[in-house]
């Protein structure tokens, strides 16, 4: 045989068999593909998930195998996996071969919102209401996500299409109850609410909103009734607590708030969503407020775990970083009010030779008036009084402090104030107690006297 027919028949024969490769495979890929679904239906997931990896191994560009995967782990409760297979078919299939491409697309999109990817949910459901053009779920979706982007413009758009498609949507009437409660449209707002709740009395999202107008109105107590209601939606629930806590907040009731906070943290279902991260820092912003400094540290400690720029929660690391070597601050931060009392009076002895007459608590520290010590106590002469105020609050102290500090001053003929503070002052607070009877005591020189004091 001439080495040109070897050749030739060597050549047919790689060809013959490339092709029953293909065809083999056509056949078994699809069937492998087909089982994977069978799997998944029978509730059998591992063994789903181990099918779809072992196709996607031989072909790693098969879109239905990583569909199906996706399934497998949405199923087994692994969401963020499924995440991940749905976004290489979103970049590759070709939808209406075997995936519908608004169930897919809602699918997908509720994953985003789950993890928090708002602008990807946001551009999967603009997509839906072309998709599904007379759907108006797609409209509320995106009218949400508008609004919590601060595009209130847009989001009112979205949800009177939302009305226009479907005039019962209550979710949709509450919201926009709330725009327009916002845009001082009173009369609207109130009918919008009020339809909502009519339509729907059990749709409890609509407490939340009546709620969110009570609050802004400042009804405190009316607001928190709301929003106890508003709990019963699942959704709702953890924003419904926050916005209880904040209610307690203004009104100056930081032990009921932090009860509130607390739970919205506990019944978080996503650790690192924007609404827990307020939880945990309205939680220790309360724990500061009552001087549980060390229980606000582990709040905050979490959060900059999570997300290094969250708020100032990096400035208040760094504020009460020396806390722990620091214990006579630690001590002044951090003790009761009778314990508080007695440091400022040691203080005012120690650091400024005063001898305190009167020594009154108050929620940001306590105010004292005293007098010069006098060792020669013979001599009868009339002592002047000083007034000394004593700050343990996070604040810097505003100008309008030390103005109100000042008439007192004059008015009762005081010598001159000092103010002690564990925070500091603002400029225009310095700028006012410059050349005037107001001594300023800022953290860095309140840390040295503490240091120097016996507490």
């Amino acid at each position: 045989m001439q080495p040109i027919y070897v050749v030739i028949i060597a050549t047919l024969a790689s060809t013959i068999a490339f092709l029953a490769y293909i065809i083999i495979k056509s056949f078994v890929s699809p069937k492998k593909v087909d089982n994977i679904q069978k799997l998944i239906k029978a509730g059998k997931y591992s063994a789903a998930v181990k099918t779809a990896k072992s196709v996607i191994e031989r072909n790693p560009r098969d879109v239905m195998a990583h569909y199906y995967l996706g399934q497998a782990y949405l199923a087994d409760g692994k969401p963020e996996l499924a995440l991940m297979e749905l976004k290489f078919v979103n970049n590759n299939a070709i939808f209406g071969n075997g995936i519908s491409e608004p169930e897919f697309r809602k699918q997908i999109a509720s994953l985003y919102m789950k993890f928090d990817q708002k602008e990807e949910a946001l551009k999967e459901y603009l997509l839906l209401t072309k998709l599904e053009p007379r759907d108006a779920e797609n409209f509320y979706n995106c009218a949400k996500l508008f609004e919590q982007k601060g595009k209130t413009d847009q989001a009112f758009g979205f949800y009177q299409t939302t009305l226009r498609l479907n005039k019962r949507h209550v979710k949709a009437h509450a919201a926009m109850g709330l725009i327009l409660y916002r845009a001082k449209q009173f009369p609207e707002a109130k009918k919008e609410i009020d339809m909502a709740i009519q339509l729907s009395p059990d749709t409890f999202s609509s407490y939340y909103y009546l709620g969110k107008i009570l609050k802004e109105n400042k009804d405190y107590a009316a607001a928190v009734a709301a929003f106890e209601k508003a709990l019963r939606d699942p959704e709702y629930k953890q924003k419904a607590l926050i916005e209880r806590g904040s209610c307690y907040m203004a009104a100056n009731n930081p032990e009921k708030a932090v009860l509130e906070f607390d739970r919205a943290v506990k019944t978080a279902t996503n650790e690192n969503s924007q609404e827990t991260l307020y939880a945990m820092y309205f939680l220790a912003n309360c724990y500061e407020k009552m001087h549980k400094i060390d229980q606000a540290l582990v709040q905050w400690n979490a959060i900059f775990a999570k997300n290094h720029n969250f708020k100032d929660v990096g400035a208040k690391l760094h504020q009460y970083k020396d806390l722990q070597s620091n214990d006579s601050m630690k001590e002044y931060l951090t003790c009761n009010a009778d314990t508080f009392n007695k440091i400022c009076v040691k203080v005012a002895s120690s650091a400024f030779g005063l001898s305190a007459k009167s020594v009154d608590h108050k929620k940001y520290g306590c105010i004292m008036t005293a007098v010069e010590e006098r060792k020669d106590d013979w001599m009868n002469m009339r002592q002047q009084l000083m007034l000394l105020v004593f700050y343990r609050e996070p604040d810097l102290i505003e100008d309008s402090i030390l103005r109100k500090l000042l008439e007192e001053v004059k008015s009762k003929n005081y010598g001159k104030a000092i103010v002690c503070t564990s925070a500091g002052f603002t400029r225009t607070a310095l700028e006012f107690a410059d050349n005037r009877p107001i001594e300023l005591i800022g953290k860095e020189k309140l840390e040295a006297i503490l240091a120097k004091t016996d507490i």
